[in-house]
C-alpha cells in the first residue's frame, strides 16, 4: 500500500512582486516540494490588509501573484492554489481560534511590535490577531509541514500551542503541524544594507531585486551592491557584502563558497558583481516569460483560482463543521 503523502501548506502576500529573497527562501522550493507531498499553495491576501492597501492595487497584485507563482512552477493539477479570501472558512475558524488564544501570547510576537514601530498611524486590531488566522490557515488543512524561516517560527509555535490547547479541551481535532526547513543556503540580504534581510519595503530600491525587474535593472543593482575595500572574493563574517552576493551566486550556480572563491580569484569585485548578476538574470528570463504569457491569459488564470479555491474549500469547509459542532454550535 502506498503511503499517504504529509500535507504541506505555504503562503505569500501578494504586496508588490516577489523579491529574489522570496524567490531563494520560498517559491523557488515550492516547485520541488510538489513531487513528495500534498501541496496546498494560498495567496495570502487577508492578511495583507493589516497594513492599509490601495484596493485596485490588491486586486491586480493578487492576479499578478498568482501569475507568478503558476510561472515558476506550481502546477495547479498537482496542488491546490488559491486566495485566501475566496475561502471564507479561514475566517470563521480564526474567530473560534481567538476564542481559544489568551492575550498574553499575542502580546509576545515580535511581529506586531516590529510592524507597530514602522506603521505607528495604524496600529489596528487585525495586526495584533494575525497570528491567529496564521494558525487558522495552517489547522484549517490538517497540514502536516509549514515551511518557515526565522521569522516565522514564533507564528508556528503560536498554531502549535493552539491546536494542543484546543484538542486538549475538546478532544482530538487538529493535526498538530510540524515545521519544515527548506533547504535553501544562506538568507538573502540587503544589497545596500548587507546586514539586513532583502525587503522589498526597503526604501532604498538599490537594495532589493524584483523577479520582474528587467535585465538592465538587475544588472544595475548588483553593480552598485555594496561590498568592501578588500578587493578579495571570499566568505567572512566582516564581509557580509561580498559574503551575500556569493550566497546568491551559490544559489544559481550550485557552486559551494570555496568554487567561488577559486573562480574569482585575482579579478574584482566589478567582474564579480556582473557575473552574479548574468545568472540572476537568466534564471528569471523564462520566468517572466511565462509570467507575461499567464497573465495575459484571464479564463486560465480565473479558471485555476476558481477550482483552487473549490477544492480548498472542500477540506476547510468540512474542518469548520467539526470544530463548529465540537464547540457547541447549532447545527441545522
Amino acid at each position: 500500500m502506498e503511503e499517504q503523502k504529509k500535507r504541506i501548506l505555504s503562503g505569500i502576500q501578494p504586496t508588490g512582486t516577489f523579491t529574489l529573497g522570496n524567490y531563494v527562501g520560498a517559491v523557488r522550493n515550492w516547485d520541488a516540494l510538489q513531487s513528495d507531498y500534498n501541496c496546498i499553495y494560498m495567496i495570502a491576501n487577508m492578511h495583507a490588509i493589516t497594513v492599509r492597501q490601495t484596493p485596485a492595487d490588491l486586486r491586480r497584485q493578487t492576479r499578478e501573484a498568482a501569475a507568478l507563482l503558476l510561472a515558476c512552477g506550481i502546477d495547479p493539477d498537482r496542488s491546490v492554489l488559491f486566495v485566501q479570501s475566496h475561502v471564507p472558512a479561514h475566517a470563521e475558524l480564526s474567530w473560534v481560534l481567538s476564542c481559544s488564544t489568551p492575550f498574553g501570547e499575542l502580546t509576545r510576537m515580535h511581529q506586531f511590535k516590529e510592524k507597530s514601530a514602522r506603521h505607528p498611524e495604524d496600529i489596528n486590531a487585525g495586526l495584533f490577531t494575525y497570528p491567529v488566522l496564521m494558525a487558522a490557515d495552517i489547522l484549517i488543512y490538517n497540514a502536516d509541514l509549514v515551511p518557515v524561516g526565522i521569522d516565522q517560527k514564533q507564528h508556528l509555535e503560536l498554531a502549535r500551542n493552539v491546536a494542543q490547547r484546543f484538542n486538549g479541551v475538546y478532544g482530538d481535532t487538529f493535526v498538530v503541524p510540524d515545521g519544515y526547513i527548506p533547504n535553501t543556503g544562506a538568507k538573502i540580504m540587503s544589497l545596500q544594507e548587507p546586514e539586513k534581510k532583502m525587503s522589498k519595503s526597503d526604501t532604498n530600491v538599490n537594495g532589493f531585486v524584483l523577479m520582474l525587474d528587467d535585465a538592465d535593472t538587475i544588472v544595475r543593482k548588483f553593480k552598485r551592491a555594496v561590498t568592501d575595500s578588500d578587493g578579495c572574493v571570499r566568505a567572512a563574517g566582516d564581509k557580509p557584502g561580498v559574503t551575500n552576493l556569493m550566497s546568491i551566486y551559490s544559489v544559481f550556480t550550485g557552486r559551494d563558497y570555496a568554487a567561488i572563491e577559486k573562480e574569482f580569484a585575482g579579478r574584482g569585485y566589478g567582474e564579480f558583481k556582473l557575473a552574479v548578476a548574468e545568472v540572476v538574470k537568466d534564471a528569471f528570463a523564462p520566468i517572466q516569460a511565462e509570467y507575461k504569457r499567464i497573465l495575459a491569459d484571464k479564463a486560465y488564470l480565473d479558471g485555476v483560482l476558481t477550482g483552487g479555491a473549490r477544492r480548498a474549500a472542500a477540506i476547510a469547509d468540512r474542518t469548520v463543521t467539526k470544530v463548529y459542532k465540537k464547540v457547541g454550535f447549532l447545527q441545522i
